[in-house]
């Protein structure tokens, strides 16, 4: 059975930065797209990046563009989040999740999540 388990969450200050892990377990096809959400207290899960296998330009929301990066590794299975500038509003538990594509995981139309890492980013 595939699974999804995110790593590197944890306590920040305001202006740093973290790197979040996401490695996927078992028998899954390298051509599914892998993407990024976060749900803060209180507040509905949202997309924040997106990448295909291969070339293909990543996909950010605008909260994120520009801090944060995502990343993939079909070799070793495991997509990255690079997170930079961290800011207090950034506070929420971060998912990784896969989808048949980019634009269907930023509509939230995702197979397979996660079980989610926290980020607190203190001011």
């Amino acid at each position: 059975q595939v699974r999804l388990e995110e790593s590197g969450g944890g306590l920040v200050q305001a202006g740093g930065s973290l790197r979040l892990s996401c490695a996927a377990f078992g028998r899954t096809y390298k051509y599914y797209a892998r993407g990024w959400f976060r749900q803060a207290p209180g507040k509905e899960r949202e997309f924040l990046a997106g990448i295909y296998y291969g070339d293909g330009d990543p996909l950010y929301a605008d909260s994120v563009k520009g801090r944060f990066t995502i990343s993939r590794d079909d070799a070793t299975k495991t997509t990255y989040l690079q997170m930079n500038s961290l800011k207090p509003e950034d506070t929420a538990i971060y998912y990784c999740a896969r989808g048949d594509s980019v634009a269907a995981i930023s509509r939230g139309s995702v197979d397979l999540w996660g079980q989610g890492t926290w980020v607190t980013v203190s001011s």
